[in-house]
């Protein structure tokens, strides 16, 4: 709740030559607006919320040792107002002895209203005796020196009311929601098996549970060591509360929820990727099949080529899944959904794997392919140009044709035939005058 701000000063001066009757009147209607502002500002910190909560607490720390000398801060400044209210109105009973004060009133109101005039009993922390003589049973102050004072007190129990008030506002509030929140997540870790002993997550939300049970007893008990004043700031309260530990818990919560959806997304479609997986691995092994079969045909059909051997079908990984449909009969979901996770990595992997093997085995018989390709291309290209009779041509035609159509083959030796037939054709068009067909097609071997 709001309360009103420090209480205003007087503007006296020091003791000197008597008020006139106007000055005197002007400084008690002053003082009289003073006196009511000074009252509200007391009473309102009196029904301060934070003040009520620190009174019922039961504290420790540094609130406990703060609140001890506030509590005492807040007697003295009812002890200092009274003595004020009293000097104020025996200064008025002073005044209204006459309507045309004497001399002689005048110099006694001026003594009250400037001079050291208002006696206060000193507090008993103040009564001790001291090292420089004997203690201050009382103490005297001018009424704007008894404000000032006022003002000092008032200032630094209101600080630290509101800046209790204010951790006990955000930080218990907070805790208690963050709290709901952990017992909703370990209600569904528990239904998918984590629980603590069994995986880190279910240890983690423990411990979570405990430093949020430990956070908030402290909160409630030390709110003062939860604020973070403002750098320079004067103002009540100026700073904020300190919620470094609560932040770090509602992280891990967070982290751990996901997991928790994580494994119960696992739990709604774990039959599906499962079915997935075993796909993948299935075309993996087809695949690495082929090119076991391939790997045999490139040996029997090549010649003088290194061919990469083939591995096996990935029996560690059919293993895993073997393992993972079991976690899944006996609902062991915590355990499957890091499982399925790498599965489904490792088996792309692996199927990728097998397709690189089918393409390096294979390739021998790409290369075949495409010198047989080529071959013919430049026969047809010959061909259209007339030139299917010329007797070189044939010969080197047919010395290609039967190193790529024999086995094994040497791709070596019938590449080199393949060129000397695409040079010899490139000649004979190079020689050849444009006939009817068009212009001479001068390419070469391109």
């Amino acid at each position: 709740m709001g309360v009103a701000g420090p209480f205003p000063s007087s503007a006296g001066r020091p003791p000197g030559p008597a008020m006139d009757r106007d000055e005197v009147d002007r400084a008690l209607a002053r003082l009289g607006a003073e006196h009511e502002a000074i009252e509200t500002s007391l009473l309102a910190l009196q029904d301060h919320a934070g003040r009520r909560l620190l009174e019922g607490a039961e504290l420790t720390g540094v609130t406990k040792d703060r609140w001890a000398s506030t509590e005492q801060a807040i007697a003295l400044l009812w002890g200092y107002f009274d003595a004020y209210a009293a000097a104020l109105e025996e200064t008025r009973e002073v005044r209204a002895r006459r309507r045309w004060p004497s001399r002689d009133d005048l110099v006694e109101l001026t003594d009250r209203l400037r001079g050291r005039s208002v006696t206060v009993a000193s507090p008993a922390t103040h009564t001790a005796p001291t090292l420089t003589g004997p203690a201050k049973l009382s103490e005297q102050f001018t009424l704007e020196e008894l404000v000032a004072r006022m003002n000092e007190l008032y200032a630094s129990s209101l600080n630290m009311v509101v800046t209790a008030d204010s951790v006990w506002s955000a930080l218990p509030a907070r805790i208690d929601l963050l709290s709901a929140e952990l017992q909703r997540t370990r209600s569904l870790a528990h239904s998918v098996g984590v629980r603590p002993g069994e995986h880190p997550a279910g240890d983690e939300l423990e411990s979570i549970t405990h430093e949020l049970s430990t956070l908030r007893a402290q909160v409630i008990s030390d709110p003062l060591a939860f604020w973070r004043p403002a750098p320079g700031s004067s103002a009540p309260g100026g700073g904020r509360p300190d919620t470094d530990r609560y932040d770090r818990s509602a992280r891990a919560l967070e982290d751990i929820r996901r997991e928790i959806e994580a494994v119960l997304r696992v739990r709604q479609d774990s039959e599906e990727r499962l079915m997935r997986l075993r796909d993948v691995l299935s075309r993996a092994d087809r695949t690495l099949a082929e090119a076991r079969s391939a790997r045999g045909e490139v040996l029997a059909k090549i010649a003088a080529t290194e061919v990469p051997a083939v591995s096996g079908p990935p029996t560690a990984l059919q293993e895993r899944l073997s393992t993972a449909a079991e976690y899944r009969r006996h609902s062991q979901w915590n355990r499957l959904s890091p499982l399925l996770e790498s599965l489904e990595r490792e088996a792309e992997d692996e199927l990728l794997r097998a397709r690189e093997s089918l393409t390096a085995v294979t390739a021998p018989l790409a290369v075949r392919a495409e010198l047989r390709g080529r071959l013919d291309a430049y026969k047809a290209k010959v061909a259209r140009h007339g030139l299917a009779e010329d007797r070189l041509l044939i010969e080197r035609y047919d010395a290609a044709r039967r190193m790529l159509w024999s086995a094994p083959c040497d791709l070596r030796v019938a590449g080199q035939a393949v060129l000397r037939y695409q040079q010899a054709a490139a000649e004979a068009l190079a020689n050849r005058e444009p006939g009817p067909s068009g212009p001479t097609d001068r390419r070469g071997d391109a």
